[in-house]
């Protein structure tokens, strides 16, 4: 699995790499939730991330980094744990379908806010939020009724199966994600690099600017 999730790795850091270039400090938006992902994430260390690498440069590492976890672990299930496996497909089967704006993003962008926070006395006209929540509604108004499929009722033996699949998913996703770590630690120097050479001016530029505001603010008429 080492050499697997080694590269993997590469793969992911390389394209993170070419990513990043095209990233531009204004482009950014500021966030006003915790990022579940990033926050006191150990991937973030591993890469050499300290506080001052903006957000959405980490986010779009950690992303591609959370994808190899999540393939390798659904890779085992698949092989390995047929009772969670089949309840998987079944809740997949029951979600709802239809117009879904935090679906389908590129990986630098998954998990982010889809509409950025309105300002104080200035709506927007709409946001995808509000867009997907009437093709919902709407979907739910126009398909035919159905009854809906009965829970699964399990045995105490295969509650307790069910409960050992559960666990050695839980296993595998931090094996997975230690050796993700591991594998990530060997490209810090390129990480570090790239983001001395493409981020880090941009911060720098943006600081100076502010800093001159704050010394020169307009006069007021």
């Amino acid at each position: 699995m080492a050499d697997s999730i080694e590269g993997r790795v590469r793969v992911g850091v390389d394209a993170f790499l070419r990513w990043l270039p095209r990233w531009e400090i204004g482009t950014s938006r500021g966030r006003t939730r915790v990022c579940r992902l990033c926050l006191g994430s150990p991937v973030a260390t591993a890469a050499g991330f300290d506080h001052d690498v903006p957000h959405a440069v980490q986010h779009a590492l950690l992303s591609r980094m959370r994808v190899i976890v999540d393939d390798a672990v659904d890779e085992y299930t698949a092989r390995n744990l047929p009772m969670v496996s089949r309840e998987l497909a079944k809740s997949q089967a029951q979600d709802a379908t239809g117009y879904r704006p935090d679906e389908g993003l590129a990986l630098e962008f998954q998990g982010l806010q889809t509409d950025p926070e309105p300002e104080p006395g200035q709506p927007f006209l709409f946001t995808l939020k509000e867009l997907a929540d009437e093709d919902e509604k709407r979907a739910a108004e126009t398909d035919a009724p159905r009854d809906p499929e009965p829970p699964t009722v399990f045995t105490e033996e295969a509650k307790n199966a069910l409960r050992t699949e559960l666990e050695l998913a839980d296993d595998q996703a931090r094996q997975v994600g230690t050796a993700v770590c591991f594998a990530l630690m060997e490209h810090r120097q390129r990480i570090a690099d790239a983001i001395d050479r493409l981020v880090e001016p941009q911060v720098d530029e943006l600081l100076a600017e502010l800093s001159k505001a704050l010394e020169n603010p307009r006069s007021r008429s």
